[in-house]
């Protein structure tokens, strides 16, 4: 397995302990979770984004909805 040294002040790292300790796993598992959680929301958001490029031509407003529904005149 391969080996990543990370650099962090004596507060972050303080913190990186307490995050890690509250949540029952050590710090190399704590930094390796938030890492691939933030990458898998980026993912997330650029799959949205592209999403709603491929749809936007498609969607109508809320007043357009409501007078195809006979809601609105």
């Amino acid at each position: 397995m391969a080996h990543i040294s990370l650099r962090v002040t004596e507060q972050e790292r303080e913190w990186i302990k307490g995050y890690a300790d509250l949540h029952c796993m050590n710090v190399s598992e704590a930094v390796k979770m938030a890492f691939f959680e933030r990458l898998e929301d980026e993912y997330d958001l650029i799959a949205l984004r592209d999403c709603e490029k491929d749809t936007s031509k498609d969607l109508l407003s809320l007043d357009d909805t409501f007078k195809e529904l006979g809601i609105l005149d």
